[in-house]
């Protein structure tokens, strides 16, 4: 078999790892902008009280790459010996059929340090060596002295893999799209918009003008999950061109058929996009089974797969007593980000028809970074006749009981005509002694109302999406 020559890869590493030229420790690369995970990941990353590898999740275009490049610049500032750190993106053509103890040999023998010192090694796009979690369960074993990170794109395979083959060996990060927070932030609006006060151990947020702040939720709703789209005007103006064609023909045409033999690549992008275009709304299998014509185990698998390179999420359903059900039969899936609505379809404007659902997809996509994920559902239930639904149920782990309820509104309406919210309002009056919170978003208002003994918080949900995503960045209750 025909090898590739050693000075080519050589050559290519010094190229991917620049630091190892500049021995005065520090890199030639700046960083305007930092995400606001970074300082939660580079303490587990240049953790050497613990010997566990870091395993870096997340979807495409979100700044994985860009945090690990980051990270090494601290460690670099930090006096970190430029010699002793390596970065080796998996996807490039010379690395990806070369087992990564090549890779590490190499780079021992390009920069003269000794594998006894402390080292950082960073590989990402892991996901494209074979049996990856075997070699890093080895090397992580091997090498004590070895900060072993690793980073990928397919979420959930990555996830099951290090659980399953790196029990007491891996800790798993995930870094989510941009935050309404971090996108307020990065544009400069963030000390021009919000104001903050605390409240016991909580800490709530106002803003100084309603409207401003909608507009940008708007923004951040065509755009504003991915860091390169914000800082990019030239992105900004054509999310279709740029952020769909990765989206659809790196993860649905290429990353996913590569890593699980999809045949049929049309089946899976026709799901995908219907899922996008009616990002959260409930569906089921067989109603998903139905109106494709393809068999329930093939989308239960493609399912999954859009969840493993997270892009969608389900959200199991509960019943009007916050009980979920045995069997998944219908959920709601929402997409993790949703400006990828904008890059496969078009932007929206504060009226569309699709504002309803794509600022519930924005709240929801707020908790993906936290722990408290598992236990956020919706509830949907007969009531006579009638179908009743609540958007967000969180139910507590402990008691099983609904914690808080709330309905995500684009609307001012339900201020005026609280009485309209029968769904929350019967949901209240079911479970009095277990919520401790009922509300409903609006587009611009604040009140309180009482409606049969149920007292309703309507809060503007531009702001409720902003505080949501800085309270679990910050580790607060949100």
């Amino acid at each position: 078999m025909l090898e590739i020559a050693e000075n080519d890869i050589l050559q290519s590493l010094e190229r991917d790892n620049p630091w190892w030229a500049v021995r005065g420790g520090a890199t030639p690369t700046a960083f305007a902008h930092t995400r606001a995970y970074f300082a939660q990941f580079r303490e587990l990353a240049l953790n050497w009280d613990i010997r566990r590898t870091l395993i870096l999740m997340g979807p495409r275009r979100v700044g994985k790459t860009f945090m690990l490049q980051q990270l090494v610049e601290h460690a670099l500032k930090d006096g970190f010996p430029p010699g002793s750190i390596l970065f080796a993106s998996i996807d490039t053509p010379l690395y990806s059929a070369m087992p990564p103890e090549k890779l590490i040999a190499l780079f021992e023998k390009q920069t003269g340090h000794q594998p006894s010192d402390r080292r950082i090694i960073i590989f990402d796009e892991i996901q494209y060596l074979k049996d990856w979690e075997v070699h890093l369960k080895v090397l992580t074993d091997k090498f004590p002295q070895t900060r072993f990170i690793a980073s990928g794109s397919a979420a959930a395979a990555l996830r099951l893999k290090s659980q399953e083959s790196g029990a007491g060996r891996f800790t798993d990060f995930f870094l989510p799209p941009l935050t309404f927070a971090e996108f307020l932030n990065f544009m400069g609006l963030e000390d021009e918009l919000i104001r903050s006060n605390h409240q016991g151990q909580k800490r709530r947020f106002t803003t100084t003008d309603i409207a401003a702040l909608n507009r940008a939720f708007i923004d951040y709703l065509n755009f504003g999950g991915y860091p390169e789209a914000v800082l990019n005007a030239q992105i900004r103006q054509n999310v279709q061109r740029y952020l769909g064609r990765d989206i659809v023909d790196k993860v649905l045409l290429r990353d996913l058929p590569s890593l699980y033999g999809i045949q049929d690549i049309q089946e899976l992008n026709r799901l995908f996009t219907t899922i996008a275009y009616h990002s959260g709304q409930e569906i089921s299998l067989e109603g998903l089974a139905s109106s494709s014509g393809v068999a329930k185990n093939t989308i239960s698998r493609y399912l999954e797969y859009l969840e493993a390179a997270f892009l969608i999420v389900r959200v199991r359903r509960v019943d009007d007593s916050g009980r979920t059900f045995q069997r998944m039969r219908q959920f709601k899936a929402y997409l993790t980000n949703p400006s990828m609505r904008a890059a496969l379809f078009a932007p929206l404007t504060e009226d569309h028809e699709a504002m309803g659902n794509m600022a519930e997809t924005a709240i929801f996509s707020q908790w993906f970074h936290s722990d408290a994920l598992s236990n956020i559902h919706y509830a949907r239930w007969k009531s006579g006749r009638q179908d009743r639904e609540i958007d967000l149920v969180r139910v507590d782990p402990a008691t099983l009981r609904p914690a808080w309820a709330y309905e995500i509104k684009w609307s001012d309406r339900f201020v005026d005509h609280p009485g309209e919210l029968k769904g929350l309002i019967e949901f209240a009056n079911k479970n009095p002694r277990h919520l401790v919170s009922v509300g409903a978003s609006t587009r611009s208002k604040t009140a309180e109302t009482m409606v049969d003994g149920v007292m309703i918080r309507h809060f503007p949900c531009a702001l409720h999406c902003y505080q949501i995503g800085r309270n679990v960045i910050e580790g607060r209750p949100a």
